[in-house]
């Protein structure tokens, strides 16, 4: 919308560059084209405004295919005007010389003529495509022909209008129809989803099946080690008793021996002690048979006072000396002779 304002009992119009202006004066056109800035009177002045960048008018409107399905269409059409001259002369973009306000709604009734026209040719290609062609190859079915059918309208080139582009966004059914649809196709995924589940279950099962046996596996091979170190126990405890008694009878042999060469010893020891003190037995008996009585009279006396207690004081009666006396001077038999 242009901007408007009074000065001096005057108008100043400013529009931007995306806005056509016509200005008539007194019939007369004084100003076309578009970013235009300039003063004018009000009672004199007939002005028009007319938008020439490319403009998005999106659409939805309903359809039914050839099995008397209902689908809805949403569609896109950018367009520009390209002839300004021509639109404000076909159409109403006139504006209020004070507040610059479209006096009609053209933008409205370029709306309506690109809808009625593309919701035709939207019609004439689904009315002859079943409901699942039209879901499937549908859109750019629809997109190809109501391009070419806004190409081949003539009443858009005699108001000035150039369609840019044409977009079919999507082509949906009734929300009943659409999950009926789409119930084959999740029946299908939940299909796959469960075969996938059983086949991971398999694998589960088989992988546990494996782990079992591996285990299995394990004891087995556990047991037989363990007979195998009960077995080895066995023969070491064996060998280890064998060679204990061989130790052992090795020792009672050596022990034996011993005791043998230590009596021998000890034999040979006492016989050479016995001889010994036989001789010297011999010897003493030959010694002593060849002294006189009195002789030893006398050893036996000092042996006797050797092996007698002690004795502090002894007491000798007159007989008992006299005895002793007489049998010490009596000369034995040996003296005598």
């Amino acid at each position: 919308m242009a901007d408007i304002t009074k000065r001096f009992g005057r108008r100043h119009l400013r529009s931007a560059p995306t806005a056509h202006i016509r200005h008539h004066d007194r019939g007369r056109l004084t100003h076309d084209g578009p970013g235009l800035s300039f003063w004018y009177r009000s009672l004199h002045a007939a002005l028009s405004e007319v938008p020439i960048n490319e403009r998005e008018l999106a659409m939805a409107f309903h359809a039914r295919t050839s099995d008397f399905q209902d689908v809805t269409v949403q569609a896109t059409v950018t367009y520009r005007i390209s002839d300004p001259a021509e639109a404000a002369a076909r159409l109403d973009f006139s504006v209020d010389p004070d507040t610059g306000v479209w006096r009609g709604a053209p933008l409205e009734q370029i709306a309506t003529l690109l809808t009625e026209t593309a919701q035709q040719h939207t019609l004439d290609v689904l009315a002859r495509t079943p409901l699942a062609g039209a879901l499937v190859d549908g859109v750019a079915a629809v997109r190809e022909r109501v391009a070419a059918g806004l190409a081949a309208e003539p009443r858009l080139p005699a108001t000035g209008i150039d369609v840019v582009a044409v977009r079919v966004v999507a082509i949906r059914p009734e929300a009943e129809v659409e999950r009926a649809l789409r119930t084959p196709a999740r029946e299908q995924i939940q299909q796959e989803a469960d075969r996938a589940t059983y086949e991971r279950r398999a694998v589960a099962v088989e992988r546990e099946r494996t782990i079992a046996e591996n285990e299995l596996a394990s004891q087995i091979e556990l047991a037989r080690r363990e007979e195998q170190l009960v077995e080895q126990r066995g023969t070491n405890t064996r060998r280890e008793a064998e060679e204990n008694a061989a130790a052992d009878g090795v020792r009672a042999e050596a022990e034996a021996t011993r005791k043998v060469r230590l009596a021998r010893a000890e034999a040979e020891a006492a016989r050479e002690v016995g001889a010994a003190r036989a001789e010297s037995q011999a010897a003493w008996l030959r010694v002593h048979g060849e002294v006189n009585a009195s002789t030893l009279h006398a050893l036996a006396a000092t042996r006797l006072a050797e092996n007698l207690p002690r004795i502090d004081s002894l007491t000798l009666s007159p007989d008992v000396l006299t005895d002793l006396l007489a049998k010490l001077g009596r000369p034995g038999p040996e003296t005598r002779a």
